[in-house]
C-alpha cells in the first residue's frame, strides 16, 4: 500500500498549476506539498468537494480541476457523484484517499470500510473513467492518462499514512487563502 503523501507528489510533478479542491488530511498534506494560490482549501465541510470543484470544473471549462476528497468525507455527500457523472465535465478528476477512517475526525473507521468499492460507486454512478491504485509505481505509470482531460475520471488511492504535516485549521479556513484563490482564479 502507497502513502499518501507520496501519491500527492506525484500528482504535484505532473500537476504544477492547476486548480486543486483538497479536504481535511488530503487538503494539510496538499498544503505542505504544493502550496498554491489555485488551492481551493474553504470547503468548509465534510462532503462537499465534489460540489465546488464540480462548479469550478463548469465555470472554468478551460482548466484542469481536481478534487482531493477523503474517504469519510466522500461518504457524507454520494449524491454528488450522480450529480458530476450527468454534467460530465471533462477537466474534472476526482481522487479518493481511502485509508478506511475518518482520520481528521478521531480516526474512526468509516461504515463498510472491508466492502466498499469507490471506483465502482463512481462507475455505477454514471463515471466514464475509474482507476484503482495501491501501489505508488503503478499510480505513477498512469497520470497522465488520469490527467489527459479527455473526460470525468475517478481515481480511488488505497492510501496509509505518510509524513504529518501541519494540521493549520487557521490557514486552511482563512480569509486569505480565499482571498488568494480569488486573485488567482481572476488572473488565469
Amino acid at each position: 500500500m502507497m502513502k499518501r503523501d507520496e501519491a500527492l507528489k506525484v500528482l504535484a510533478e505532473r500537476y504544477p498549476e492547476g486548480i486543486v479542491v483538497p479536504v481535511f488530511q488530503s487538503a494539510f498534506d496538499w498544503m505542505g506539498i504544493r502550496p498554491h494560490p489555485l488551492n481551493y482549501v474553504c470547503t468548509g465541510a465534510m462532503g462537499q468537494a465534489s460540489s465546488h470543484a464540480l462548479g469550478l470544473a463548469l465555470a472554468r471549462p478551460d482548466k484542469m480541476v481536481a478534487i482531493l476528497d477523503g474517504d469519510g468525507s466522500l461518504l457524507m455527500n454520494l449524491g454528488g457523484l450522480v450529480t458530476a457523472a450527468n454534467l460530465a465535465p471533462k477537466n474534472l478528476v476526482h481522487f479518493v484517499s481511502f485509508n478506511k477512517i475518518y482520520e481528521v475526525n478521531g480516526r474512526y473507521p468509516i461504515p463498510a470500510a472491508d466492502q466498499i468499492d469507490f471506483s465502482g460507486i463512481a462507475k455505477a454512478a454514471g463515471y466514464p473513467r475509474t482507476f484503482t491504485f495501491s501501489n505508488l509505481a503503478a499510480f505513477a505509470d498512469a497520470i497522465d492518462e488520469i490527467l489527459d482531460g479527455s473526460m470525468l475520471t475517478f481515481v480511488t488511492l488505497e492510501v496509509k499514512e505518510g509524513e504529518m504535516y501541519p494540521r493549520d485549521f487557521t490557514k486552511l479556513h482563512s480569509a486569505d487563502a480565499r482571498e488568494a484563490f480569488r486573485n488567482a482564479i481572476r488572473q488565469n
